[in-house]
């Protein structure tokens, strides 16, 4: 009996020593793992959309890639009831067009879509666009949104680049249209369409960075 005792006891002590080894190591490993910090963190995004036929992919496909980079990304539009993409993606947004302060925001970004062309000749839009630049922000448009930034005067002498068929409404606002892809003209960005999405996304994450250095 007694060296069975013995024995439970060795084992016990053992058991409790690799335990305690293994907690160490742990400990360890997690001193010495990196922070990982994330590219965009802090940074304040507003992405405005259509009350009705924003472009789903122009919205989402950005707005995942800035908020896995740690960017805090809010959804403006004319409503905060129920707003519905032209693929189907139901959005409640966050706050009123009429609310956004550009100085507030890192960049700001319109959505395009058919739905879009409600910015167009809208004077509160027009109005944030040109104090977006004013503050130094970073002004972001894709699809047909570029047509509201022209229409405010902003592209003017500026590369920029838009859905293709609203080409003639840069050009006419004094625009170099370049049917890119994507198009960079100092602190404005623009996109030709929902097949640009990603790229849009990347271009303004890019920029976003250098803004940070």
């Amino acid at each position: 009996m007694k060296k069975l005792l013995s024995i439970f006891l060795l084992c016990t002590l053992a058991g409790s020593f690799l335990v305690s080894c293994g907690s160490n190591e742990e400990a360890e490993s997690q001193k010495k793992a990196p922070v990982v910090q994330r590219a965009l963190e802090g940074k304040r995004i507003v992405m405005i959309i259509a009350q009705k036929d924003f472009r789903d992919e122009e919205l989402l496909e950005p707005e995942d890639m800035l908020i896995d980079q740690g960017a805090i990304v809010i959804i403006a539009s004319t409503t905060k009831d129920s707003v519905r993409g032209m693929e189907g993606t139901t959005v409640h947004p966050d706050m009123l067009v009429s609310e956004i302060k550009p100085e507030n925001w890192d960049a700001v970004v319109f959505v395009g879509g058919m739905g879009a062309s409600q910015y167009w000749n809208d004077s509160t839009a027009h109005a944030i666009a040109k104090g977006t630049l004013d503050a130094g922000k970073i002004l972001a448009a894709i699809c047909i949104a570029p047509v509201t930034l022209a229409n405010a005067g902003l592209l003017q002498g500026k590369k920029a680049t838009c859905w293709e068929s609203e080409a003639g409404k840069l050009k006419a606002k004094g625009a170099e249209y370049t049917g890119a892809n994507v198009e960079r003209d100092g602190k404005i960005i623009t996109a030709n369409g929902p097949k640009a999405a990603l790229a849009f996304g990347l271009e303004l994450s890019a920029v976003l960075q250098e803004k940070q250095k």
